[in-house]
């Protein structure tokens, strides 16, 4: 079995579920769960807020692509990415030849609503949220979409309902053995 096989990452914008689904989603697996943020946050003491405030934007992508690089080879795995990830290139070639890719599509609005009560968004500061996040959506999900090996919409369903579509498409992919 390849690592593509038993792995499953997490793809889509901030406040899209990545966190939630994919702890629910390890757990139907009984695979470990990981987050990308939460392991650069974990090796550099700080928050991510803290990394794009002394090393821009550009400093914490380089952060997050060794993550990734690092995180993808774990197996069985499923791993929630930042919104951002898939923004490099390497990115996107490690998260596609190392795992089944689920892209968890959701309403801008819902964005809005979900991360007003969430952790620090470093893109977010001082800005309008709706007309960030609007502009982000633009530029990623042509990425999104173009990398996902499944896409499920999350804009009102229960975290275990999405786990479970998850879950089905993930085992349908399965090769026969």
């Amino acid at each position: 079995m390849s690592n593509r096989d038993s792995n499953v990452f997490l793809i889509g914008p901030m406040g899209s579920g990545k966190t939630a689904v994919g702890k629910q989603l390890a757990r139907l697996l009984r695979a470990p769960f990981r987050d990308s943020d939460a392991e650069i946050e974990s090796k550099t003491g700080v928050d991510i807020s803290y990394i794009f405030s002394r090393e821009g934007e550009a400093g914490f992508r380089q952060r997050e692509r060794e993550a990734i690089e690092e995180l993808t080879r774990e197996c069985p795995i499923v791993l929630a990415t930042g919104g951002g990830a898939i923004l490099l290139p390497e990115n996107r070639a490690a998260l596609h030849e190392r795992g089944f890719v689920v892209y968890l599509k959701t309403s801008i609005d819902q964005q809005v609503e979900r991360v007003r009560q969430g952790r620090n968004r470093p893109l977010l500061h001082d800005v309008d949220p709706l007309v960030k996040l609007t502009e982000l959506m633009d530029i990623r999900a042509p990425l999104y979409e173009g990398l996902a090996d499944f896409t499920i919409a999350t804009d009102g369903r229960k975290v275990h309902v999405v786990a479970d579509a998850i879950l089905a498409a993930f085992k349908a992919a399965q090769p026969l053995a």
